[in-house]
């Protein structure tokens, strides 16, 4: 971003080195800032966090608090809460310190009982999933924040995340939900579909699925997100009725749980198709009783 002051210097510590925290450490340090402590748990996150945060000593999380100007929380959702309460209960925030956790559900909300003394808060999300890895610091170059934060700290929040290497994306806090959920349900349902998809054409007896299906979902994703809902083709955007029948009878006797997932996005993907005017009415609704969802 151009014209944006970037924050001095500062001492940095990493609350949870899993594939998140780790990363966006080692990626703060590169930029300049000085990893002052990390708390690792795991053998995983202990081995993390020697390879990408070197020389770094690992430490209990009132300790790391103590030493930082800006801490890191990366720790899972549903954690974060009960952390940010217990060390508010303890007084272990300094005041002027910037708090910063990578949920992508929360925006500063959940940094509330830390307010009381006078810590900045901030919340920077990746929209990217994490190896814990070296490879994810060259991700970063492609990778968007959802940034939420006091208005009068919105240029610090985006600074940081610029120098880490990425796009700052603004999210109003009371928007942080929708934000997480389009990623959640964009990202990790595209696993779940393209698992799926593989298996049906190993149970089809295609020796390497991800041969045939890799080129043909990397294009459709493509076209998606140039064309938005113009880039549906296939048996329901057509109504090919016939076809999806052969679809829902083949998926009954091969996997019933597939053919569940299968019918719900036919449904959405006939709906979206109508509302466009990409279907016709008359196509459309023999298309929806076909699909009505009703356990085979």
């Amino acid at each position: 971003m151009d014209g944006i002051e970037h924050p001095a210097r500062l001492t940095v510590g990493v609350v949870g080195a899993g594939r998140v925290g780790a990363v966006l450490g080692a990626a703060l340090a590169r930029a300049g800032h000085r990893v002052t402590g990390a708390y690792a748990v795991s053998a995983q996150s202990r081995a993390r966090a020697a390879a990408l945060l070197p020389g770094v000593p690992l430490a209990d999380v009132p300790s790391i608090v103590a030493d930082a100007e800006l801490v890191l929380l990366a720790v899972p959702d549903d954690a974060l809460a009960h952390l940010v309460a217990g060390l508010s209960a303890t007084d272990a925030w300094q005041a002027g310190q910037m708090v910063a956790h990578t949920s992508g559900r929360h925006g500063v909300g959940v940094l509330e009982p830390a307010r009381a003394y006078h810590v900045l808060p901030l919340a920077i999300h990746p929209a990217m999933t994490f190896t814990g890895t070296a490879m994810d610091l060259e991700r970063l170059t492609e990778c968007s924040f959802g940034v939420t934060t006091d208005e009068a700290l919105r240029p610090v929040a985006e600074a940081l995340v610029v120098e880490m290497g990425a796009d700052p994306v603004w999210v109003a806090e009371g928007d942080r939900a929708a934000y997480h959920c389009a990623l959640a349900h964009g990202a990790n349902h595209l696993v779940t579909l393209t698992a799926q998809s593989m298996e049906l054409l190993a149970r089809a007896g295609v020796e390497e699925p991800r041969r045939v299906v890799g080129p043909l979902m990397r294009a459709a994703l493509d076209n998606a997100l140039r064309m938005g809902d113009a880039a549906l083709t296939g048996p329901v955007a057509r109504g090919d009725v016939g076809t999806v029948e052969d679809h829902l009878r083949e998926l009954e006797r091969l996997s019933p749980e597939i053919r569940r997932t299968y019918v719900a996005l036919a449904r959405a993907t006939a709906l979206r198709a109508l509302d466009s005017g990409r279907l016709r009415p008359a196509v459309a609704e023999p298309l929806l009783d076909v699909l009505a969802d009703q356990e085979p």
